[in-house]
């Protein structure tokens, strides 16, 4: 027995003798602003003036990690939103998710982008809810962007203000799914529960990063609806090959291809062949889809950000333009093998919420 408390009591001291390598922050903002009309069947969604708040809970890092001082000190950490659409139809949305503040102009000014999951209160509903073409399930994916200016007002309390973006949607799991974009102003405090750390400045040379070409396989997969209300899930399968070069240790260009197999298009195509005669759409009209793109990378640690722009260039049903694009996040289990989610869209509409599954070679 004594034995064991020894061992306690000296792993007890050693928790105690680590070096404290971050610090925690509060933030809490209100923001209110509009809906962006980016399809016609939201017109009527704009008889109000959406707001809510955000509150996030973060920790501001000192560049103990060498990730944290190529990024000039990052915060990162979890929030959770709550916005009113001032709407019956629309109702309202609680989301909570993970996020990255970046500084800029001194750390006066930073950059937040976060994601997430969120719950609406009025989703469509055929019989109490029809009109709502936004939301076609409860659950919903969230993004936001936000640029904020930072000062300090006291001990430990900073004033913050700026602009934010929100986006809600399911992409297209369910239909409808228009989903919906605002833009609003935001203020609020932050508050620093404990002082701040020397930071942990870089004294080595910079040294250029090399790396080869990289070669990627992925697949993107997930479950769709069709356009047309409770015509029911099918999966889809979007398989990718791609080039990547590291221009530095933070950036990446791709250029690659893709195939695109979605079965609810496929649905959707026979559908469309008997309901609309007139437009000449046949039954066997190949589904299949194959496309171009080039992309961006942002490596931070594990973690990686995302941004496509493609380009069909076989498209036999053109049910939609020919141009897409898209936004994911990226977790690297290993140098090689990675994971993450994204979303696919046709500018504003999007297409599909697709899990990650890729090697880099």
């Amino acid at each position: 027995m004594r034995k064991f408390y020894f061992v306690l009591l000296l792993f007890s001291a050693s928790l105690l003798a680590q070096e404290k390598t971050e610090t925690t922050a509060l933030d809490v903002h209100y923001f209110t602003g509009n809906v962006m009309p980016h399809t016609d069947d939201l017109q009527h969604f704009l008889n109000g003036h959406p707001d809510g708040v955000l509150v996030s809970l973060y920790k501001k890092t000192y560049g103990y990690e060498e990730w944290e001082r190529e990024f000039d000190f990052p915060d990162y950490g979890a929030y959770f939103i709550y916005q009113d659409y001032k709407n019956d139809i629309l109702g309202k949305v609680y989301g909570v998710g993970a996020q990255y503040h970046f500084y800029f102009l001194n750390r006066k000014v930073y950059f937040k982008i976060g994601e997430g999951i969120a719950y609406t209160t009025n989703p469509h509903d055929k019989e109490t809810n029809s009109k709502n073409s936004a939301f076609g399930s409860k659950f919903v994916a969230n993004t936001n962007f936000a640029i904020n200016y930072k000062t300090r007002l006291f001990d430990k309390v900073d004033f913050q203000a700026g602009l934010l973006f929100t986006h809600f949607s399911n992409g297209r799991i369910k239909s409808p799914n228009s989903g919906v974009n605002a833009y609003a102003i935001n203020v609020g405090v932050s508050y620093n529960f404990e002082e701040p750390l020397e930071k942990q400045i870089d004294t080595l040379p910079k040294v250029k990063f090399i790396e080869p070409i990289k070669y990627n396989v992925v697949l993107r997969t997930g479950i769709s609806e069709s356009p047309i209300i409770a015509s029911g899930q099918k999966p889809f399968f979007h398989v990718g090959f791609y080039a990547d070069k590291r221009l530095s240790r933070k950036s990446a260009i791709q250029l690659g291809t893709e195939i695109f197999l979605t079965y609810s298009y496929k649905e959707f195509i026979k559908y469309q062949s008997i309901a609309y005669p007139e437009e000449n759409v046949t039954t066997d009209t190949d589904f299949k889809r194959g496309g171009i793109f080039v992309g961006y990378e942002l490596f931070i640690n594990r973690i990686s950000l995302e941004a496509q722009l493609g380009f069909y260039v076989y498209q036999p049903y053109k049910s939609d333009i020919p141009v897409y694009d898209r936004l994911g996040m990226k977790y690297y289990i290993t140098k090689k093998i990675y994971t993450g989610l994204s979303v696919k869209t046709h500018i504003f509409l999007a297409e599909a919420m697709e899990f990650v599954v890729g090697v880099r070679l």
